[in-house]
């Protein structure tokens, strides 16, 4: 028996191994006599003891049972898989069990259940925050972590963005402290997974990184494609968890890839969303995005029996300002038009540059038709204060049309026509002014 590569255990009523065969140190780690007369529940895996302990008590009942699997903790604290046969003598009053080492084919079904489930994370997410939570939930679905981080790195601004950050106990943390700061910079320098093991003792000389927290192990590895290194990802051990295994920081590497490339992809699907329904200047709503809002908001006035109203904004003499001072001013004071007539707005409104100067602005939910042009005009006073480039000082002076919801107009182009004919109006009537189209 002690040259079969299965193990053959035999345990008595109380749960103590009476005898084991030879492969017990390729399997378990231990020699045979540094084994017999132990709980064999005690090297078993934390998160099996449960399932194993129901599993003993059908087999003590008579019961067959085969193909049984569960962990084991080995004697380097790295983790065992087994599959196990057992049977019970009545008449000996006996367990006796085959132990079968699975642990390769289970580490290679991981890896392929692993790219699978972030390939298809990777078509199925919305968009990144649930793509990192999933990726959250696939790795630790293999791996023990209590603290999890996603960091990801422009190279060209040098910059490195921590845009997912979680625990057990805190998920979507703030911030993270400086052992992950120290971890990321390292392996995306470096280019290569780290593994540091825990060491409880204080007075340990300390590593390279500084890290400060040893208590549990730490690994972290890079997220990289064909492109270049894009950021990391590191996790901490659990406390309670076995200690993370060359194999561990093998899987997680590996994986990697297909992360990074699941990122990077949806990244870049992020982005073309974001350029065909925002103006890439201003990030304001484009058009497009403007139209679905009005036509919404349309909808829910009409069911409310509410009131809404589309104001049609133009900055006059912005072609000079292009002319005279050049488009790196000309786009700066669009900017700076966008953010100050967004900070006159409520959250439920939408203003939206269509072009060139000119802005669309959805003003929903208004209890009377004055409330717009009380914004209009406080939207006109912001954008007249100064705006100072160095030593340029320039005003914004706008023009801007009101058409209102449903007194001028109960469709989308009827009003932005409307408010467009306003504009125009107060433009010839001297500009910096706002008008509406019956006034």
């Amino acid at each position: 028996m002690d040259l079969l590569l299965d193990a053959i255990c035999v345990v008595d009523t109380a749960g103590r191994l009476v005898y084991i065969s030879g492969a017990c140190e390729r399997i378990f780690g231990y020699l045979p006599h540094d084994m017999i007369g132990k709980a064999l529940i005690d090297q078993v895996h934390p998160d099996d003891h449960e399932a194993t302990i129901a599993i003993s008590r059908e087999v003590m009942l008579g019961r067959l049972t085969n193909h049984f699997e569960n962990r084991y903790i080995r004697k380097d604290s790295s983790v065992v898989h087994i599959m196990w046969s057992a049977n019970w003598s009545e008449k000996d009053q006996l367990r006796v069990a085959v132990a079968h080492d699975i642990t390769e084919r289970k580490h290679t079904e991981a890896m392929q259940a692993a790219l699978y489930a972030i390939s298809e994370a990777a078509s199925n997410a919305a968009n990144l925050p649930v793509l990192f939570r999933r990726i959250h939930e696939i790795i630790a679905g293999l791996l023990p972590a209590s603290v999890f981080c996603i960091a990801l790195h422009d190279p060209q601004e040098n910059k490195t963005d921590f845009v997912y950050n979680a625990d057990e106990g805190n998920q979507d943390l703030d911030s993270v402290n400086a052992d992950t700061l120290a971890l990321c910079s390292a392996v995306i320098q470096g280019g290569q997974p780290i593994r540091l093991k825990a060491q409880p003792n204080t007075t340990v000389t300390p590593n390279p990184l500084n890290i400060r927290d040893r208590s549990m192990d730490w690994l972290a590895v890079p997220l990289a494609t064909t492109a270049g290194i894009h950021g990391a990802l590191i996790i901490q051990n659990r406390l309670s968890a076995p200690a993370f295994t060359e194999k561990d920081q093998q899987l997680l590497h590996y994986i990697s890839t297909q992360i990074a490339t699941a990122i990077q992809r949806a990244r870049m699907h992020e982005r073309l969303e974001f350029l065909s329904r925002y103006d890439q200047l201003t990030k304001l709503p484009n058009r497009m995005l403007l139209s679905d809002r009005i036509n919404m908001a349309l909808a829910r006035a009409r069911r409310e029996k509410g009131k809404a109203a589309v104001l049609y904004l133009d900055l006059d003499k912005f072609k000079l300002v292009n002319d005279t001072h050049g488009h790196a001013i000309g786009d700066q004071l669009l900017q700076v038009a966008a953010d100050r007539i967004t900070r006159c707005l409520r959250e439920s409104d939408t203003v939206s540059r269509i072009g060139g100067d000119e802005f669309v602005i959805l003003l929903e939910t208004l209890d009377q038709p004055e409330q717009a042009h009380a914004i209009a005009e406080k939207i006109r006073e912001a954008l007249n204060a100064p705006l100072f480039f160095d030593e340029l000082e320039l005003i914004i002076i706008p023009s801007i049309g009101i058409a209102l919801y449903p007194d001028d107009g109960d469709e989308e182009k009827r009003l932005v026509d409307l408010a467009d004919s306003a504009m125009y109006q107060a433009k010839k009537s001297g500009g910096n002014r706002a008008h509406r189209i019956d006034e």
